[in-house]
């Protein structure tokens, strides 16, 4: 497996950089830790449903599709930070999600970090 740290020639002035796949590869890791968090918090407010955190995330500037919201609400779940509930709204079962005492740990101990992020990274400039 090659190493995907390592740097290769590019034809910006004879820099190196890492190759662009692997930028984009870790841009979308912290996305996706972004967007989890943003689900916790609202969830945290009250029970959310796919569509409208879906909506919620679109006007921070996250376009998901439903085939990676789902699966990390899934996984949200499926590792005890959110619970499901299903509901039936207008004839059809409708699935809300709400925050748990080890969700609600964990976004709080992800405030902290992003305090601190901010302050090191945005603040001390």
């Amino acid at each position: 497996m090659k190493d995907l740290t390592s740097r290769v020639s590019c034809n910006i002035m004879g820099r190196y950089c890492y190759p662009i796949i692997i930028q984009t590869t870790m841009l979308k890791d912290f996305f996706l830790g972004f967007i989890k968090i943003h689900i916790l918090y609202h969830a945290s407010k009250e029970p959310i449903y796919g569509v409208w955190i879906q909506e919620e995330l679109g006007r921070h500037g996250y376009q998901l599709s439903p085939g990676t919201l789902y699966p990390t609400l899934h996984r949200l779940e499926r590792d005890g930070y959110l619970e499901r509930q299903s509901r039936v709204v207008a004839g059809k079962v409708r699935n809300y999600y709400a925050i748990t005492e080890k969700g609600r740990g964990a976004l709080n101990e992800a405030g902290d970090k992003i305090q601190e992020l901010v302050t090191e990274v945005i603040e001390e400039r």
